[in-house]
């Protein structure tokens, strides 16, 4: 079991202006441009911290905040209810339940955490850089529960509210007892938080948006991939021809989830796929290595680049299951990075989580 249980947090405290302007996705959903733009918004703008020119820098920074109350801490200890209203890769509108607070970072052998996607050894050890130095928690990781979590939203307007997401407090000293939880969104940011407690031999919290998989507004959606500059894979002939690409993606949604499938389209070829039982659909794709690969969830975009010649080839991913990535991550299975895309992205910036009680 996985105890969430409520902390102190760290907030703007109004004197830097409005929130929107200080608040920003996560660091790993946030691209060079956007970087410039959140940079040039606003001096306090999160995105110093958790994507600082020098991890030195960031340190100094959250440090003078907090001496120019720029950042305050609440006076106690609290949860806070998550409504988050977004719009998904698929056009469709949805409204994600949750709740915010801190989770103990164990190792995984400890079974109360489980990961289903692989890390880099690399990033990890930035994020943990980062977090030895500023001892800040700037944005919650993205946590799901395999059970009903009693979640009743206040009628009284939030506390906090930007960017489609609006946070309630909750009775001080809550704590729910919910497990194993399931890592969603946030692996090498859970793993730096488990290094920096072996290295310090002291317990480390980590802050975490907790949604039950019975929620309504919970979707999981596929991440498409789109390689360029690989000749090799141009005119490369696999799997079946379709006739267009309306009859390649019926026949994907129609296939059976016992083994891997998904659609190859290339300029003037579009096949429906199959591999191997028992094997995820992006495994398949990964036997093509990761030269020249891209990454997008919107199915329009993938189709895009190869009708403009941007692309050699798309492979278009069918929606991974939840219940089927649980299982695997209970079996100690862990899939290829971005095998699922899960939306919205929890804020970074709107409660910050300090390491220190």
């Amino acid at each position: 079991m996985a105890d969430v249980q409520s902390f102190r947090a760290v907030r703007y405290s109004g004197a830097a202006g409005p929130l929107a302007d200080l608040v920003a996705p996560p660091y790993d959903a946030v691209g060079d441009a956007e970087r410039t733009a959140l940079y040039t918004r606003s001096p306090y703008n999160v995105v110093h911290v958790t994507l600082p020119d020098s991890i030195d820098g960031a340190a100094r920074l959250y440090e003078e905040w907090f001496a120019q109350a720029i950042l305050v801490r609440d006076p106690e200890e609290t949860v806070w209810l998550t409504l988050e209203d977004y719009v998904g890769p698929d056009g469709v509108a949805r409204q994600r339940r949750g709740v915010i607070g801190s989770v103990l970072a164990e190792g995984y052998e400890r079974g109360s955490v489980l990961p289903h996607e692989r890390t880099h050894p690399q990033v990890i050890d930035e994020r943990l850089a980062l977090l030895r130095a500023t001892r800040i928690q700037p944005e919650p990781i993205l946590l799901l529960a395999d059970s009903a979590l009693e979640l009743e939203i206040p009628t009284r307007p939030p506390d906090l509210e930007v960017a489609g997401t609006a946070l309630w407090r909750v009775a001080r000293s809550r704590r729910l007892e919910v497990g194993p939880l399931l890592i969603a969104d946030g692996h090498h940011r859970y793993e730096s938080a488990v290094a920096l407690g072996t290295e310090t031999g002291e317990p480390v919290g980590i802050m975490a948006l907790v949604v039950s998989t019975d929620d309504p507004g919970l979707q999981v959606f596929p991440t498409h991939r789109v390689f360029s500059d690989r000749p090799d894979l141009a005119e490369r002939e696999e799997g079946e021809r379709c006739a267009d690409l309306e009859t390649a993606l019926a026949r994907l949604a129609d296939e059976g989830y016992e083994r891997s499938a998904v659609v190859a389209l290339r300029r003037g070829a579009i096949s429906l796929v199959r591999g191997d039982a028992g094997e995820p659909d992006t495994d398949l794709v990964d036997r093509h290595g990761l030269d020249g690969i891209g990454y997008t969830p919107r199915l329009e975009e993938a189709i895009a680049a190869v009708g403009d010649g941007d692309a050699d080839v798309a492979y278009l991913m069918r929606h991974p299951r939840i219940d089927d990535v649980f299982r695997a991550a209970r079996d100690g299975v862990r899939m290829p990075p971005k095998s699922t895309y899960f939306q919205p992205k929890p804020v970074s910036g709107l409660v910050f989580h300090p390491l220190t009680p």
